[in-house]
């Protein structure tokens, strides 16, 4: 399954299977209130400034999971092994960010 980087889509080989993310309005909206943030400038400053969590890329990857449709809670995506590890992920979110924040290959996200 081909991601379409126009619409926002990355993809990911999450639990031995290719799969699509994509971070929508209602994604980054989850991800507003699990940080307890009050809009999207904020959010991509707390992305942009380089320090994330395991916390933090289970919660950025699981809610770009379900922006593309999967019914993944945070916690399934957890025990799932994700292609490259820690680094594999870590790149999958960067690149989820880069395309929901508009920002050109390999930039941090811009405050929108």
């Amino acid at each position: 399954m081909a991601a379409n980087r126009r619409r926002g889509e990355v993809s990911a080989v999450i639990g031995g299977e290719e799969r699509r993310l994509c971070l929508t309005l209602g994604a980054l909206a989850e991800l507003e209130d699990a940080f307890a943030l009050e809009d999207l400038g904020q959010l991509a400053a707390r992305f942009g400034s380089g320090h994330l969590s395991a916390r933090d890329l289970t919660r950025i990857l699981g809610a770009g999971l379900r922006g593309a449709g999967a019914c993944v809670s945070d916690a399934e995506l957890a025990n799932l092994p994700i292609e490259g590890g820690v680094a594999g992920a870590a790149r999958v979110a960067a690149e989820l960010l880069d395309a929901a924040f508009g920002g050109a290959g390999g930039e941090t996200p811009a405050r929108p």
